[in-house]
């Protein structure tokens, strides 16, 4: 082997690195450091390119010294950096949750252990000033080799961490030659366990700085505020490599007007600034300070806040905050982790339009100027080490442990986990927006973390620390576990009673937070206005982090008619993997919103409105908001309805009553008419006031409906659309197997072994291409992850209907088809009873009666209702229900109740992974046509409809959107209920109330053909 192997010793993390700094820039001059673009620092030498590539299997198949000679036949391909190599066709895609891609045999990694040689030249152009030259690696997964000139420089690891070289001894003037040698495996990729696909190479950028021989090597600043919040000290301790003196400082406020200045003496300075500006992330108010050192100048941004927990709350600058997050993982579908900062940016601005106000960086540190974009924009950041072990959850236990706390209590790893955490501290400990140190993801707890958090105080007792696993014990303890320095009680998951069983115990000292709730896989989530209305009340909640921002996947092109193509888990052959489980996110790949981002965007709105006392047009408006007024924050207009049509509009335009503190409420009386008849309703819309960095005067920041007065919008909208009716004498033939019912223009056929009807014509116009279905079964979604095992194993997906008997009585202008039938499947026996009553009149209307009792026996349904197969053609939507968005009873927040116009293409939303999708819940009427005849749909009660091109099957049975094939039918189902959508893919089950749990029920329905021309 020509290399030491370092990758498998856990006793040598790096060779030849820097001592952890904090991140920073030093530029030449003011005007360069202010302009906060490290591209434009003379100082800074950025590497990133084209570099000379090959890749090798095994490290063992490395013959060549590559870094020792010239290299003109070694290498054969460019690549670029930053990127990984499995990008660019070399390697293969693999995605893994929880299991290890390799034996599990610490610290060593598969001997065959795939290595990419990576090598570029570049010009240097030496100042005397530049008298020493580092070296910079911001991101390489998952080790690496550095040689510079043929000369040895370094190894390091930690993949999401920077690795600092100084090349002084190794770099000259003019052309050089850098060579890197990355492994895909090492000692520390036992804590890379990462939920995400496994990717290789150097991802982030790479750099040269140069620097006068003495020189500012680290720099470490605090902020403490007084108890009134209107004085706060900084200070500022710098680490110097080489005697300095006489360095300046200026601190700078965000109109770049001097709060003070002065001149150091020694290495440490602290000064006094009154009534400053307070950072949160509704007010990002950053301060530069700028320190001069002969010809550097280095630029820190200087945040004035606090972070603290008093009486089981946690406070920034003396206010209870809640954490509206999310979880966000770096991820393209094109570069996989290799993201830009205008990817970072674009997801920035998406949170931000989505009132987004907290990131977790799940589960590793982000790029640095990650962190400088969230002081700059306003973002709470959870900020995690690089670490996650749960793969030793799945090491074979013949008693089936899991014995999380493998690696936490192994002394093999202290080393390296308490390396991880001090490399993220030190490097992110200047940025305001770091407010709570996280040391790692799903690890168990053992004595590395005590250590790890111990040091954490030591170092910096500013900010809280978190650790979900810190009550994940090993095995045989003979004492506990010290978690006195572990700061808040994090859960993933958890049902909202046990959240509220801990946040009622006042034995409880460490305030709440869910560092991973309402799991985001595919359509959902559908549980998140029920945890906002019960836990958010409680002082002792911290608020929580959606997992996740984004679907992870991979781009392949698209497909001959357009479409495009995602890969997941699985699709390249790999093993082990974990199919589409990396498709849990709020976007798409591609940033599209998912309907489960708009949900989550309204349940966090800035403020929300209740009815109050409607005679008087009293409402209660309340400001969500941890430190805005509501006046400065938000403009409010309305709308009100009647049966889904706009009647008036207006805006609150006085500020004063919309003068709301922060966590307050106030009663405002608006100057209106409200309509005495139909289906009433005003909708408060709220508007951002003025521009932000991210967001512009104007944007939707949510809205509240509230529904004054019920009315009938679906007779008035029938009798709309169909003013006229032929109402002529009915009659009917009858057969062994069918009812033949006969009007004035129209013609139905009932199925008596079937009880639904199986023609319908009306007008001459066939209204089913096939016999209607009663149905209970849905798409499974991602979160029917649980039941919807229960549901085949009951047979729900391949149920038949039987009818027993059908009685038929002509009463004057209707003709009443009665059906005693049975829903079951093969070999099981009957799931449901059901009296169906079909009354069909004369002018053609059919009326549905249809009265049911489950078996007690079996679980709840996913739906039950009738579904219609009417002719593809059928493709306009009219509907008054909850929309635009899909809508189901624990998923309807950024849906509203009016009248909608749609078509059923736009209905469908097209889940990467296909599953059930794009129904209206609580729906009055639904009418489908061509433009010529209609199908009308309405209910004395509500009911859900979708309609689709696709079948329930086909959803089903395919792995793929871009794989699905449309049926030729428009597929409308008419339900009666759906089960909920909850977040059950990897959280509890739906709140009982939206289990369609019901033993006996009775569904109403009313089908109207109608001629439009």
């Amino acid at each position: 082997m020509l290399i030491e192997k370092y990758y498998e010793n856990p006793n040598i993390l790096h060779v030849g690195t820097e001592p952890n700094r904090a991140y920073y820039i030093p530029y030449f001059s003011v005007n360069a450091a202010l302009s906060g673009e490290r591209k434009s620092s003379e100082r800074f030498q950025l590497l990133n390119g084209g570099w000379s590539f090959r890749y090798f299997e095994s490290i063992y198949d490395l013959k060549t010294p590559f870094w020792e000679a010239e290299t003109d036949d070694f290498f054969k391909d460019i690549i670029p950096v930053p990127s990984v190599w499995q990008c660019h066709g070399y390697d293969h895609h693999q995605y893994t949750n929880i299991k290890y891609p390799f034996p599990y045999d610490p610290p060593y990694v598969p001997l065959d252990n795939p290595c990419g040689a990576y090598e570029t030249s570049f010009q240097l152009d030496l100042k005397p000033a530049d008298e020493r030259q580092y070296l910079n690696f911001e991101g390489v997964d998952s080790c690496f080799y550095v040689w510079l000139n043929g000369q040895f420089v370094g190894y390091s690891q930690v993949s999401h961490s920077p690795s600092e070289f100084d090349v002084t001894d190794f770099i000259r003037q003019g052309e050089n030659t850098l060579s890197v040698l990355v492994l895909k495996w090492c000692d520390g990729s036992y804590l890379e366990d990462q939920d995400k696909f496994r990717s290789s190479g150097i991802f982030r950028d790479v750099y040269l700085l140069k620097r006068p021989k003495n020189h500012i090597r680290d720099i470490r600043v605090n902020t403490v505020l007084n108890d009134s919040y209107d004085s706060a000290e900084l200070s500022v301790q710098l680490d110097t490599e080489g005697s300095i003196s006489g360095v300046e400082y200026i601190l700078l406020d965000e109109t770049s007007q001097a709060a003070a200045q002065g001149t150091i003496d020694g290495n440490f300075f602290s000064l006094t600034v009154e009534n400053p500006k307070l950072w949160t992330a509704e007010t990002p108010f950053l301060y530069t300070l700028l320190l001069n050192s002969g010809d550097e100048y280095i630029p820190v941004n200087v945040g004035f806040r606090e972070v603290k927990i008093e009486n089981r709350v946690l406070k920034i600058n003396g206010q209870p905050v809640k954490f509206r997050g999310v979880n966000r993982h770096d991820s393209s579908p094109l570069a996989g982790p290799a993201v830009t900062m205008e990817d970072v940016i674009r997801d920035m601005k998406l949170m931000k339009e989505h009132n987004v106000n907290a990131i977790r960086t799940s589960h590793y540190p982000n790029a640095p100027e990650f962190m400088e974009l969230c002081d700059r924009f306003g973002f709470y950041v959870v900020d995690e080490a690089d670490i996650e072990t749960h793969g030793v959850c799945t090491v074979y236990d013949k008693e089936g442990k899991w014995n999380y706390a493998r690696i936490a209590h192994n002394p093999m790893f202290e080393e390296a986990i308490l390396d991880r955490i001090q490399r993220l501290v030190i490097r992110d400990q200047n940025h305001p927006s770091a407010v709570i140190w996280s040391l790692g993801n799903e690890s168990g707890y053992g004595d590395n973390f005590v250590k790890a958090a111990a040091w954490i105080k030591s170092y910096d007792d500013t900010r809280p620390t978190h650790y979900e696993s810190y009550f994940y014990l090993p095995d045989g303890l003979d004492k506990p576990l010290d978690t006195q320095n572990i700061d808040l009680h994090s859960r993933m998951y958890p049902t909202i009673e046990e959240s509220i069983d801990y946040l009622e115990d006042k034995t409880k000292t460490r305030p709440m937070i869910l560092c991973e709730y309402v799991h985001a896989m595919g359509n959902g989530p559908g549980d998140i206005e029920d945890y906002y209305q019960k836990l958010f009340p409680y002082d002792n909640f911290c608020g929580g982090f959606v997992w996740e921002w984004c679907d992870h996947a991979v781009y392949m092109g698209r497909t001959p008619d357009g479409r495009k193509k995602y890969y997941y888990g699985g699709d390249f052959g790999e093993f082990p993997h974990d199919g589409n489980f990396c498709m849990d996110g709020l976007v798409y790949p591609d940033r599209t919103p998912h309907t489960g981002l708009l949900e989550y965007k309204n349940v966090i709105r800035p403020v929300r409105a209740a009815l109050e006392d409607l005679s008087k047009k009293c409402f209660r408006f309340t400001n969500q908001l941890d430190f805005v007024n509501l006046k400065d924050a938000a403009d409010v207009f309305y709308e009100i309805t009647v049966d889904g049509f706009v009647v008036e509009t207006g805006e609150i335009t006085e500020r004063w009553m919309l003068d709301i503190a922060p966590h307050q409420s106030k009663q405002v009386f608006l100057d209106c008419v409200f309509p005495t008849e139909g289906n009433v309703a005003i909708r408060f819309i709220y508007k951002q006031r003025e521009d932000a960095a991210l967001t512009q005067k104007g944007h939707l920041l949510g809205f509240d409906q509230i529904l004054l007065s019920e009315g009938a919008p679906a007779e008035k909208r029938f009798a709309e659309l169909s003013p006229s009716r032929l109402c002529a004498p009915l009659s009917y033939e009858e057969t062994d197997r069918e009812v033949i019912v006969t009007g004035g223009n129209f013609r139905y056929v009932y199925d008596k072994h079937r009880a639904v009807f199986s023609e319908m014509v009306f007008e001459n116009r066939t209204l089913l291409t096939k016999p209607m279905e009663y149905n209970i079964w849905r798409a499974p979604t991602d979160n029917d992850f649980v039941p919807a095992k229960e549901w085949r194993t009951a047979g729900y997906d391949r149920i038949v209907a039987r009818a027993y008997d059908t009685g038929i009585n002509q009463n004057g202008k209707e003709i009443v088809l009665k059906s005693t039938l049975s829903i079951s499947a093969v070999y099981i026996q009957r799931i449901l009873d059901v009296e169906a009553t079909w009354t069909v009149c004369s002018d053609g209307t059919v009326k549905v009666n249809l009265d049911v009792k489950r078996d007690p026996e079996f679980p709840s349904l996913p739906r039950f209702g009738i579904r219609a197969f009417l002719p593809n053609h059928m493709e306009q939507v009219e509907y008054f229900g909850y929309g635009p968005n899909e809508s189901y009873m624990d998923k309807r927040r950024s849906s509203w109740l009016s009248r909608f116009d749609s078509t059923v293409r736009e209905l469908h939303e097209n889940y990467l992974k296909p599953q059930e999708n794009g129904s209206h819940f609580g729906c009055r009427y639904a009418c489908l046509s061509d433009g010529e005849t209609a199908l009308f749909a309405s209910s004395s009660d509500t009911f859900s409809f979708n309609a689709s091109h696709y079948t329930q099957e086909e959803l089903g049975s395919k792995k793929h959107a871009y794989e699905l094939t449309e049926s030729g039918h428009t597929v409308l189902c008419l339900d009666y209920k759906q089960y909920g959508i909850g977040s059950g893919s990897c959280g509890p089950a739906p709140q009982k109330e939206y289990r369609f749990e019901e033993l006996e029920f009775t569904f109403r329905l009313e089908l109207s053909p109608v001629k439009l021309k």
